[in-house]
């Protein structure tokens, strides 16, 4: 249903896709944990990039978040898309990025857990850490609190089922 979704919505291809490629890394993520909604993440994961449907702005979350309530998805469905980008983004972050003035930072598990599997994705591709911190170093202005949040969620989320 979410894809048909995508496809109404007139989302690029390339998105659907990129969106298919978070769905499967955040189910390899969920399976280290027993207390998930795989169906949560599942709709979260496919929808979390809806709004690129009508621009590829920070304010996708916040677009996608509008279409997402149209179709009567409950909130913990929107919470998924509204918090996705990066490792969260503090109520302060959002003022200077010219979003509305609230945290963005991912609280749930399944938040988490979808946001991640976004920043271990570049397009269709699996990547690792290191070079989510250097793209953002590079492409993000006073990215450190930024890399610190996102290497917490790493190592809660991965780094904590290593051996």
């Amino acid at each position: 249903m979410e894809i048909e979704l995508l496809e109404k919505e007139n989302t690029p291809e390339n998105v659907i896709e990129h969106c298919k490629a978070v769905y499967e890394k955040a189910m390899k993520i969920a399976a280290n944990f027993d207390n998930v909604d795989k169906d949560l993440i599942r709709k979260g994961a496919l929808l979390h990039d809806i709004g690129r449907s009508r621009t590829h702005g920070i304010t996708h979350a916040i677009k996608g978040v509008e279409i997402a309530r149209t179709y009567g998805y409950p909130d913990d469905v929107l919470n998924i898309i509204e918090r996705h980008i990066g490792a969260g983004i503090t109520a302060e972050e959002a003022v200077k990025l010219g979003l509305p003035e609230k945290s963005y930072v991912p609280q749930t598990l399944e938040e988490k857990i979808v946001a991640h599997a976004d920043n271990l994705i570049s397009g269709t591709k699996e990547v690792d850490i290191d070079f989510v911190i250097e793209k953002w170093r590079r492409s993000i202005e006073d990215s450190d609190d930024n890399i610190e949040r996102l290497k917490k969620l790493d190592d809660e989320l991965i780094k904590a089922f290593e051996e």
